[in-house]
Protein backbone atom coordinates (compact mmCIF):
# COMPACT_ATOMS: atom_id res chain seq x y z
CA UNK A 1 0.00 0.00 0.00
CA UNK A 2 1.48 3.54 -1.15
CA UNK A 3 2.16 6.15 1.57
CA UNK A 4 -0.75 8.43 0.22
CA UNK A 5 -2.68 5.51 0.89
CA UNK A 6 -1.81 5.18 4.46
CA UNK A 7 -1.51 9.01 5.00
CA UNK A 8 -5.16 9.23 3.45
CA UNK A 9 -6.92 6.34 5.13
CA UNK A 10 -4.82 7.87 9.19
CA UNK A 11 -6.41 11.12 8.58
CA UNK A 12 -9.96 9.58 7.91
CA UNK A 13 -10.25 10.02 4.24
CA UNK A 14 -11.80 7.42 1.84
CA UNK A 15 -8.65 6.81 -1.02
CA UNK A 16 -9.30 7.91 -4.52
CA UNK A 17 -7.50 9.07 -6.99
CA UNK A 18 -7.35 12.54 -7.14
CA UNK A 19 -6.67 12.79 -3.53
CA UNK A 20 -3.68 10.40 -3.88
CA UNK A 21 -2.86 12.87 -6.70
CA UNK A 22 -2.88 16.08 -4.99
CA UNK A 23 -0.90 14.48 -1.63
CA UNK A 24 1.46 12.98 -4.12
CA UNK A 25 1.77 16.44 -5.91
CA UNK A 26 2.25 18.23 -2.52
CA UNK A 27 4.69 15.46 -0.82
CA UNK A 28 6.83 16.21 -4.03
CA UNK A 29 6.92 19.74 -3.18
CA UNK A 30 7.38 19.62 0.88
CA UNK A 31 8.73 23.26 1.39
CA UNK A 32 6.56 24.99 -1.37
CA UNK A 33 3.17 26.89 -0.87
CA UNK A 34 1.54 25.92 -3.25
CA UNK A 35 -2.00 26.98 -4.59
CA UNK A 36 -4.95 25.66 -5.92
CA UNK A 37 -3.97 26.51 -9.06
CA UNK A 38 -0.57 25.78 -8.92
CA UNK A 39 -1.73 21.97 -7.87
CA UNK A 40 -3.76 22.00 -10.62
CA UNK A 41 -1.48 23.07 -12.98
CA UNK A 42 1.03 20.21 -11.95
CA UNK A 43 -1.91 17.95 -12.59
CA UNK A 44 -2.31 19.43 -16.18
CA UNK A 45 1.11 18.95 -17.10
CA UNK A 46 0.89 15.42 -15.66
CA UNK A 47 -1.40 14.51 -17.71
CA UNK A 48 -3.90 14.14 -15.19
CA UNK A 49 -7.75 14.94 -15.85
CA UNK A 50 -8.48 16.47 -12.46
CA UNK A 51 -10.98 19.62 -12.54
CA UNK A 52 -10.11 22.77 -10.52
CA UNK A 53 -13.13 22.55 -8.22
CA UNK A 54 -12.26 18.78 -7.53
CA UNK A 55 -8.57 20.18 -6.48
CA UNK A 56 -10.17 22.94 -4.33
CA UNK A 57 -12.45 20.47 -2.59
CA UNK A 58 -9.64 18.21 -1.87
CA UNK A 59 -7.67 20.53 -0.60
CA UNK A 60 -10.11 22.08 2.06
CA UNK A 61 -10.48 18.48 3.05
CA UNK A 62 -7.66 17.84 3.71
CA UNK A 63 -7.37 21.01 5.66
CA UNK A 64 -10.11 19.71 7.54
CA UNK A 65 -8.21 16.64 8.18
CA UNK A 66 -4.98 18.03 9.44
CA UNK A 67 -3.10 16.74 6.63
CA UNK A 68 -2.19 20.88 4.93
CA UNK A 69 -2.23 24.14 6.35
CA UNK A 70 -3.61 26.94 4.29
CA UNK A 71 -2.40 30.07 4.50
CA UNK A 72 -3.78 33.72 3.29
CA UNK A 73 -0.12 35.71 2.43
CA UNK A 74 -1.58 38.15 0.15
CA UNK A 75 -5.04 39.63 -0.32
CA UNK A 76 -6.82 36.58 0.78
CA UNK A 77 -5.14 34.89 -1.92
CA UNK A 78 -4.77 30.73 -0.23
CA UNK A 79 -1.43 28.58 -0.34
CA UNK A 80 -1.40 25.39 0.96
CA UNK A 81 1.30 23.68 2.48
CA UNK A 82 1.98 19.74 4.44
CA UNK A 83 1.40 20.07 7.94
CA UNK A 84 4.67 18.51 9.07
CA UNK A 85 3.84 19.38 12.62
CA UNK A 86 6.31 21.21 13.17
CA UNK A 87 5.42 25.25 14.55
CA UNK A 88 7.49 27.72 11.95
CA UNK A 89 6.59 31.48 11.13
CA UNK A 90 7.12 32.93 7.13
CA UNK A 91 8.05 35.90 6.17
CA UNK A 92 6.84 36.84 2.61
CA UNK A 93 8.76 38.71 0.20
CA UNK A 94 6.18 41.93 -1.08
CA UNK A 95 8.05 41.90 -4.28
CA UNK A 96 8.07 38.41 -5.88
CA UNK A 97 6.14 36.70 -3.40
CA UNK A 98 8.16 33.93 -2.22
CA UNK A 99 8.02 32.42 1.17
CA UNK A 100 10.37 32.32 3.40
CA UNK A 101 9.88 29.61 6.54
CA UNK A 102 11.39 30.54 10.02
CA UNK A 103 11.67 29.51 13.37
CA UNK A 104 12.63 31.66 16.50
CA UNK A 105 12.97 30.70 20.06
CA UNK A 106 13.37 34.01 21.23
CA UNK A 107 9.89 35.08 19.30
CA UNK A 108 8.11 32.42 20.12
CA UNK A 109 9.27 32.90 24.24
CA UNK A 110 7.96 36.42 23.73
CA UNK A 111 4.75 35.82 22.57
CA UNK A 112 3.73 33.22 25.60
CA UNK A 113 5.11 36.66 27.37
CA UNK A 114 2.88 39.25 26.11
CA UNK A 115 -0.32 36.76 26.54
CA UNK A 116 0.49 35.90 29.94
CA UNK A 117 1.11 40.08 30.30
CA UNK A 118 -2.00 40.26 29.17
CA UNK A 119 -3.75 37.52 31.55
CA UNK A 120 -3.96 35.04 28.50
CA UNK A 121 -2.53 31.80 27.59
CA UNK A 122 -1.31 31.37 24.16
CA UNK A 123 -2.93 28.77 22.29
CA UNK A 124 -2.20 28.69 18.91
CA UNK A 125 -0.18 31.88 16.71
CA UNK A 126 0.79 32.55 13.06
CA UNK A 127 3.37 35.32 12.13
CA UNK A 128 3.80 36.24 9.06
CA UNK A 129 6.51 39.20 8.25
CA UNK A 130 6.04 41.21 4.87
CA UNK A 131 9.49 41.65 3.78
CA UNK A 132 11.68 43.19 1.02
CA UNK A 133 15.29 42.87 0.19
CA UNK A 134 17.69 45.98 1.52
CA UNK A 135 18.73 48.34 -1.41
Amino acid sequence: MSDQNVELRKAGLKVTLPRVKILSILESNPDAHLSAEDVYKSLIEAGEDVGLATVYRVLTQFESAGLVARHNFDGGHSVFELDRGDHHDHMVDVEDGNVIEFTNEQIERLQHQIAEEHGFELVEHSLVLYVRKKK
